[in-house]
């Protein structure tokens, strides 16, 4: 006779059989007994839990030649039965889902249920795995499973229950199987040992159950291995054969670990990879064994939550005491984070010995922790001073005059030839900028943050972290904090198209929320051109006091205002020109504000030329108007007695010689009016 596994031996052959699924052997039980047998049932579960082993048991209680009825103790010995146990009876059929996924052999298997059966009394097919349908087979067995023909039952097993249509679930009658109790587990093998002789310790064939992590067929099949060892089996041999580290081993290690000794972590596992363990098998049990530490810390009384001995247990909790739950913790996240690197390195045992000296408190401790980011403040501005500060007295030679030329600036004033050194400032932390009330409405710091001591390019990425993912890679790459003061923000962007794209879309709310979430109060937001001019400076009463300390002595008081220039490269309009010029500039009034005028090409006009045209400017207009009206350029002789250097009256341009005069002239208006009669050209 050939050999027959322990696990196809001891298969349960009735529902009182069944290990751990009392409820699902009482709930099946019955319906056989008050003949309420649904057309279909859907079995899940864990591997080895006993879901093909009830489908048979179903089949032989539906049509066990011993009852004239179904019964829910069928006998086993009659024919249909041992045909049954054996899977060679025509009307139970089992189908492997894995190997019959398509919709024809779906198809055969309805046409086949058309057919009475031959010997049962019910046809039953069981279809296991029945996950690994495609859906199209899913599809094609709906009808037939919700109205099969009479006696027919269909029993659904699978391991995986996500994977089945919902339509298929909603048409069968669900039972899910649970993992099998260790207690339960512990008896079942303990009868098995004693009809099978096997000598085996208690405490091994508890680790044997553990070991399973609730299922039957595995302990069973991890038994009969240990049956063919030599008598007595113990826990060591349990360990040995299934290949994990032994739990002595993992109590020594954690020791030593706890001792933050790592000659004796480096000793214990060497010790146990020379014993034939990989480095991956002990980094996973390891990290299994801190899981277990975790629950002796936190709930020393739950021993039927961990896979372990008693006496390994006791001690666990014992050593539990040793470790902080922080500790435990981030061991078990350090270890969970080296197991690609183990998996994947050609140097696996040196990386573990790494791994494992990372665990010690010591290395532990010194993780930094992750800081919160604090928002940047602005602290309160120090008291103003009573009496003004003292002016410092220039010396002559740095008393420059100014440019007679409005449209140059005054450099500024050089230092003095021995300024008085500053004196010593502190520190000042980048989130944290210092203003004075003179500063708060001064202009914008300058570009590298010198003014306030702060950094600006951590400022603005705490400010780009707090903007939307478009906005924060749009400014990221294109734009630049380049000033910043307690009211306003400026930033500068790398060309006007992408300037356009950050004012569209309510970017800058976005952006000013940003600042107002980084300095918890509002910040208003300047865009501007990288490259372009400054903002214009603030009037003379809102400037800071001069900070003599920066090494920058204030420029000598001058009774004479500056004139005011205001650049104007493109304008909408002209400013228009003064109605009154004053008689004496000089005469101790200050001069007016000089206006920049730009012509018809983008050229800069000088405001005191602005009111005549030079030759260039009249053939430019007159070559515009000849193409815009598609003419040509008629040139007349000017008439007699009119002087072409004479000076055009009323600020009219002056002619060039042998040009038409454009304005101005009547002779001018009646040789336009007599070439108009004469020409045969539209006018449009």
């Amino acid at each position: 006779m050939s050999y027959e596994p322990l696990h196809h031996k001891y298969r349960p052959q009735t529902f009182a059989a069944l290990v751990g699924q009392d409820a699902i052997a009482q709930t099946l039980g019955n319906a056989i007994r008050q003949n309420k047998i649904a057309p279909a049932y859907l079995f899940t579960g864990p591997r080895g839990t006993g879901k093909t082993s009830s489908a048979r048991i179903l089949a032989k209680s539906l049509n066990c030649l011993a009852s004239k009825v179904p019964t829910e103790h069928p006998c086993g010995k009659c024919d249909v039965c041992q045909r049954i146990a054996s899977g060679s009876s025509m009307d139970v059929i089992e189908i492997d889902a894995a190997s019959n996924t398509g919709v024809d052999n779906i198809r055969e298997l309805i046409e086949r249920a058309q057919f009475a059966p031959v010997q049962c009394r019910h046809k039953v097919y069981i279809i296991d795995e029945c996950h690994m349908l495609s859906t199209a087979a899913f599809n094609s067995l709906l009808k037939t499973l919700e109205e099969p023909p009479p006696r027919i039952v269909f029993v659904l097993a699978t391991t995986d229950p996500q994977r089945v249509l919902s339509t298929i679930i909603s048409r069968c009658q669900r039972f899910d199987f649970r993992r099998i109790p260790l207690d339960a587990m512990v008896r079942h093998l303990k009868d098995i040992a004693s009809k099978e002789s096997i000598d085996i310790a208690g405490d091994a064939l508890t680790l044997v159950a553990q070991i399973a992590q609730g299922g039957l067929r595995d302990a069973e099949s991890l038994l009969d291995q240990l049956s063919l060892l030599i008598p007595p089996v113990t826990v060591e041999k349990v360990w040995d054969l299934v290949g994990a580290v032994p739990e002595r081993d993992l109590i020594a290690l954690l020791k030593a670990i706890a001792d933050s000794n790592p000659e004796a972590v480096l000793d214990q596992a060497r010790n146990i990879m020379n014993r034939g363990r990989e480095p991956l098998i002990l980094l996973q049990n390891i990290a299994s064994f801190y899981r277990d530490l975790l629950i002796a810390k936190t709930a020393p009384a739950r021993s039927d939550l961990v896979a372990i001995t008693p006496p390994t247990w006791a001690e666990l909790c014992e050593e539990a005491k040793n470790f902080a739950l922080e500790t435990i913790l981030a061991g078990q996240k350090h270890l969970q984070g080296q197991e690609v690197q183990i998996k994947n390195t050609t140097q696996p045992r040196l990386w573990l010995e790494v791994t494992l000296l990372g665990l010690l408190k010591s290395a532990t401790n010194a993780q930094p922790a992750a800081v919160p980011q604090q928002p940047v403040s602005f602290p309160s501005p120090p008291p103003a001073p009573s009496s003004p500060p003292p002016k410092q007295q220039l010396s002559p030679s740095s008393q420059i005059p100014k440019s007679p030329n409005p449209g140059i600036t005054n450099p500024p004033p050089p230092p003095p030839a021995s300024p008085p050194p500053p004196p010593p400032q502190p520190a000042v932390r980048p989130t944290e900028m210092p203003v004075n009330p003179a500063e708060s409405q001064a202009s914008p710091p300058a570009a590298d943050g010198t003014e306030f001591g702060y950094d600006l390019a951590q400022i603005w990425q705490q400010v780009l972290s707090h903007l939307p993912l478009s906005t924060q890679a749009l400014l990221a790459q294109h734009g630049k904090l380049v000033g910043l003061n307690t009211k306003q923000a400026r930033i500068a962007i790398r060309s006007e198209p992408l300037l356009k794209l950050v004012e569209s879309k309510d970017r800058i709310s976005k952006i000013e929320a940003a600042f107002q979430t980084v300095f918890q109060h509002p910040v208003r937001v300047r865009l501007e051109i990288a490259g372009a001019a400054p903002p214009a400076s603030p009037p003379a009463e809102n400037k800071p006091p001069p900070r003599p300390d920066l090494g920058n002595p204030p420029p000598a008081p001058d009774p004479t205002p500056a004139p005011e220039i205001r650049l104007a490269p493109q304008p909408p309009k002209p400013p228009e020109m003064p109605a009154e010029k004053p008689a004496n500039p000089s005469a101790g009034a200050a001069p007016p504000p000089v206006s920049l005028q730009m012509d018809n090409r983008g050229v800069q006009i000088d405001a005191p030329t602005a009111g005549r045209w030079d030759e260039e400017d009249v053939k430019f207009a007159l070559e515009r108007l000849v193409q815009s009206f598609k003419g040509e350029i008629i040139t007349q002789p000017l008439p007699d007695g009119v002087d072409s250097d004479a000076p055009a009256p009323d600020g009219a341009p002056s002619p060039a010689d042998g040009d038409l005069p454009l304005y101005g002239s009547e002779d001018a208006e009646e040789s336009y009016l007599e070439d108009e009669e004469d020409s045969d050209d539209v006018w449009f």
